[in-house]
């Protein structure tokens, strides 16, 4: 008597850049199977040459971000269970990102964003003074202290629609990054930082629709940090402090 056949779920994998196509594959269907084991069975055991990025496996890093089924997800905590159509998958590279090949986005202008942004921390203080004191219940660590836990996976971008539209918009992720630091009070560029998110490319170029937040592995909230920033940079606007 023949052993029953193996289930298998066929997955639509893109290959190739900016141009390419959706190269179909059969893997065998395994109890809590993530989409991160699906491509790694593709490159290991059908398709040596397929390229794509991943690293800790346990939803730290979010190198493993990719679009399944039409929405960006962290593949290494998305179960085949949870989002197989019909039995079947399609996955896609990152939307709003340059593609290097197949599953694998160059992720430079991202982060390059993030410096348009002034995403990093400036101080006044060296390793010669003492500590900062902030005050975990001050109303302006708390706000971002709600932000802070960004990996800087690309989720949010590659969700955003008006990234879509205008390439040169800083994006959920810089914004967010932005709003952080506006909120730190030991940062010494807030006028500085306010300055690089209120231009034509930055925070008043959001519309609002929440896809960031919606998307977010992370639960966290970019459209309300977001909101935060116009609210600031109108108020410094008023004062003149961006001229």
């Amino acid at each position: 008597m023949n052993a029953p056949a193996t289930p298998a779920i066929e997955v639509a994998v893109w290959r190739g850049r900016t141009t390419g196509r959706f190269v179909t594959y059969h893997v065998p269907r395994r109890e809590s199977q993530t989409v991160l084991d699906v491509v790694t069975f593709i490159q290991r055991s059908l398709d040596a040459t397929l390229s794509y990025r991943f690293a800790c496996r346990v939803g730290m890093c979010g190198s493993c971000a990719m679009t399944v089924n039409g929405q960006a997800r962290w593949t290494c905590r998305t179960h085949v269970s949870k989002v197989a159509d019909g039995g079947r998958l399609e996955l896609a590279p990152l939307a709003n990102l340059p593609v290097i090949k197949d599953l694998a986005v160059d992720m430079r202008e991202f982060f390059d964003k993030w410096a348009r942004a002034r995403g990093s921390f400036e101080g006044a203080r060296t390793r010669h003074d003492d500590f900062a004191v902030v005050r975990p219940d001050d109303r302006a660590r708390q706000a971002a202290s709600a932000g802070i836990e960004c990996i800087g996976c690309g989720v949010c971008h590659a969700s955003c629609d008006v990234v879509s539209w205008r390439p040169d918009y800083l994006g959920p992720a810089a914004l967010n990054r932005a709003w952080t630091l506006v909120n730190d009070e030991r940062d010494v560029v807030r006028r500085e930082r306010l300055r690089a998110v209120a231009g034509d490319a930055g925070c008043h170029a959001c519309h609002t629709q929440g896809s960031c937040s919606e998307r977010c592995p992370k639960h966290l909230e970019p459209t309300a940090g977001i909101a935060g920033l116009k609210r600031l940079a109108a108020r410094a606007a008023l004062k003149g402090e961006l001229d």
